[in-house]
């Protein structure tokens, strides 16, 4: 089993800054991959990014490609996400999840286990 939680979600106006955490405990040694993906109402979940744990690299959705950036924390086992240049669009809650199968998976049945999610949202 790995928990995840996720913090560092809230209001921020558009154009700003903010950065999502995702600690990890648990099993993680077994962990391929963290990704993150974002909800709004009445829309299924959207992938945002993903860090292979290995080796560090990484993937985004166009959507977020140049403004979002993820990192990790290899002694916290934390997973960071950086948004940047902030638009109303990615008002979301966002979800980190961690995948035991995969490498960099960018679909939801990719991922084993999920954080509980945190909101973020973009005034404009």
């Amino acid at each position: 089993q790995v928990r995840l939680v996720e913090s560092g979600g809230g209001l921020v106006q558009a154009g700003g800054s903010l950065r999502l955490s995702c600690a990890a405990s648990g099993r993680t040694f077994s962990t391929y991959a963290m990704g993150w993906f974002r909800q709004t109402p009445g829309k299924e979940r959207e992938f945002v990014g993903v860090m292979r744990w290995d080796l560090g690299n990484t993937n985004y959705a166009d959507s977020v490609k140049g403004r979002f950036t993820i990192s990790r924390d290899n002694a916290k086992n934390t997973v960071y996400l950086q948004l940047n240049s902030i638009k109303p669009e990615d008002t979301a809650v966002y979800y980190c999840a961690a995948s035991v199968r995969y490498r960099l998976p960018t679909t939801e049945p990719g991922y084993d286990y999920w954080g509980q999610g945190t909101q973020v949202t973009v005034s404009s």
